[in-house]
């Protein structure tokens, strides 16, 4: 599974808004120039090929702003720094901190036969191979090894299920359908 869009939030998740994918948070101005610091969200590949994306606080982007993207580097660790047009100094630069880096999923790069965004799999419901209903995903967490698919059923409770490769049997975005191998002691009804 590709982590390109994942977070450890809700707000943060790069969960698919109306066809939208949050890929970062800006995090501050580097420079005088009015160049930003994006923390990204799983890897910066996307935000680094982006020629325009939506800044807004929430991930609904009802209140967002259009910006033509100029240049995009790779910055500090996590982070990519961008050049935005409109944005020439540091104090304008600094008026976007903490808004979202969002942008229509028809951007994304492509991905190889069998990798997923990460946005793609929340909302898909979890069942093990003998049929057995275990919920849906509603956000996915990275942690440096693998993700964690944060799954909820229907009244309620979450189980945390790594996202290894290995325990994935199926993965069908089509139907909305996630198989996994359950494996003794991982869930906590078992």
């Amino acid at each position: 599974m590709e982590p390109t869009t994942g977070s450890t939030s809700s707000t943060e998740s790069g969960r698919e808004s109306a066809e939208r994918v949050v890929l970062g948070r800006v995090v501050g101005a580097h420079g005088m120039a009015g160049q930003l610091r994006v923390r990204y969200f799983g890897a910066p590949n996307n935000l680094m090929r982006l020629e325009a994306a939506l800044l807004a606080e929430s991930e609904d982007a009802a209140n967002a702003e259009r910006f033509e993207v100029i240049r995009a580097v790779a910055g500090r660790r996590e982070e990519v720094r961008m050049t935005l047009a409109g944005v020439v100094d540091r104090e304008s630069a600094e008026r976007l901190r903490g808004k979202l880096v969002i942008v229509e999923a028809s951007q994304l790069e492509a991905l190889p036969e069998g990798e997923y965004y990460s946005y793609q799999l929340v909302g898909c419901r979890v069942e093990s191979a003998e049929g057995q209903l275990i919920g849906t995903v509603r956000e996915i967490w990275p942690t440096g090894a693998v993700d964690v698919l944060v799954v909820e059923d229907e009244e309620g409770a979450r189980q945390l299920l790594p996202a290894e490769e290995s325990q994935l049997r199926e993965v069908d975005l089509e139907a909305r359908r996630i198989v996994i191998e359950i494996l003794p002691g991982l869930l906590d009804s078992a």
